[in-house]
C-alpha cells in the first residue's frame, strides 16, 4: 500500500486535485441542499390564500403568502401587492416573468460547477492512469526486461487507482447535480403554477 502521494508517481498530483474536487463537490451539495430545502414548500398555504383572495380577504391572503419561504411565495407575494396597488396587465406579467427567472437563476447557482466536476473527474482519473502506465513501462524499458513482476504490477495498480478515484468523485457530483436540478425544475413549475392560479383568481373570482 502506498504511504504517500509521492508513492503514486505521476498520479500523485492528480490524486491531490481529485481530493480537492471531492471536498468542493460535497460542500456545494450541502450548500445547495440547504438553499433548496424550502424551494417547493407552501403549496397548501398558497391554495388557501387564493381562496381568501377570491372571497375578498386580500390583506389576509397577502399576509399568509408573505410568510412563506419558497420562491413561489416570494413571486406570489409581489404579485398580490402589485394587484392590490392597481398594477396589472402585460406589464405586470412581464415583471413577474423577470422575477421568476431571477429566482430560478439564483437556485441554479453552483449547479454548473457540480456538473463540471462530474464531467472532468473521470477524465483526470484516466489521465493519471495513462501517465502512471507510461511511467511503469518506462521503468520496464530501463530495466531491459529484468524488472521484478511484482514491482511492475504494483506500479500498474497504483496507476489504475486514479481512475477509481475519479469515478468516486464524479458519481456523487453527477447524482447531486441531477437531484438538485430536478428540485429546481419543480420549484420553477411551482412559481408558474402559483402565478397562474393568482391571475385566474383575480380575473374569475367565482371559479
Amino acid at each position: 500500500m502506498p504511504t504517500s502521494f509521492e508513492d503514486l508517481g505521476a498520479g500523485g498530483p492528480i490524486m491531490v486535485v481529485l481530493a480537492l474536487l471531492s471536498l468542493l463537490s460535497w460542500a456545494v451539495i450541502v450548500i445547495k441542499t440547504l438553499q433548496l430545502w424550502h424551494s417547493r414548500s407552501g403549496a397548501a398555504m398558497r391554495g388557501d390564500a387564493f381562496d381568501r383572495w377570491r372571497s375578498g380577504e386580500r390583506q389576509e391572503a397577502q399576509a399568509a403568502v408573505a410568510a412563506g419561504r419558497s420562491p413561489a411565495d416570494r413571486v406570489t407575494s409581489y404579485a398580490m401587492q402589485a394587484l392590490s396597488g392597481g398594477f396589472s396587465g402585460p406589464v405586470l406579467l412581464a415583471e413577474l416573468t423577470r422575477r421568476g427567472n431571477d429566482e430560478v437563476s439564483r437556485m441554479n447557482g453552483l449547479i454548473r460547477l457540480l456538473e463540471l466536476i462530474a464531467m472532468i473527474s473521470p477524465l483526470l482519473g484516466l489521465l493519471g492512469t495513462v501517465l502512471g502506465m507510461i511511467q511503469s513501462f518506462q521503468e520496464l524499458e530501463l530495466a531491459q526486461g529484468a524488472a521484478n513482476a511484482s514491482v511492475l504490477a504494483g506500479g500498474i495498480w497504483q496507476a489504475l487507482l486514479t481512475t477509481a478515484a475519479g469515478l468516486l468523485v464524479a458519481i456523487p457530483a453527477a447524482v447531486g447535480a441531477g437531484l438538485l436540478s430536478a428540485r429546481i425544475d419543480g420549484a420553477a413549475q411551482s412559481i408558474e403554477s402559483a402565478v397562474g392560479q393568482l391571475m385566474l383568481a383575480e380575473e374569475n373570482p367565482d371559479i
